[in-house]
């Protein structure tokens, strides 16, 4: 089991940043991915970064050049920086780690970009 859990959203303006964090424990051997996923009203959840043990980062286009996924050691939180925000970033961010062939997830937190 993992447990997850968010922290760091909120609300600011557009061109503003935020940074997110994923705190994560449990009884696992080791967690193979973990990535941010988001959810805007009336939408399907999306990918927006993840990060593998290896070190491979991937972006959904919307994010690029704007998102930075990392983490420091095994047992680090995940985080997300945000910057350039943009209204369409709109979305309530969940956590999302693979071990032993499972997926978590975490509740979430809210971010909301005003124009």
């Amino acid at each position: 089991q993992v447990h997850l859990v968010e922290s760091g959203g909120g609300s600011v303006q557009a061109g503003g940043s935020l940074r997110l964090s994923c705190a994560y424990s449990g009884d696992f051997p080791r967690i193979d991915a973990m990535g941010w996923y988001r959810q805007a009203p009336g939408k399907e959840r999306e990918m927006v970064a993840t990060l593998t043990t290896r070190g491979r980062m991937y972006y959904a286009d919307s994010v690029k050049g704007r998102f930075t996924i990392s983490r420091g050691g095994a047992r680090d939180p995940l985080y997300l920086q945000m910057s350039s925000l943009k209204p369409e970033d709109t979305g309530v961010y969940v956590c999302n780690a693979y071990a032993a062939k499972e997926y978590y997830w975490g509740q979430g937190t809210q971010v909301t970009v005003s124009p």
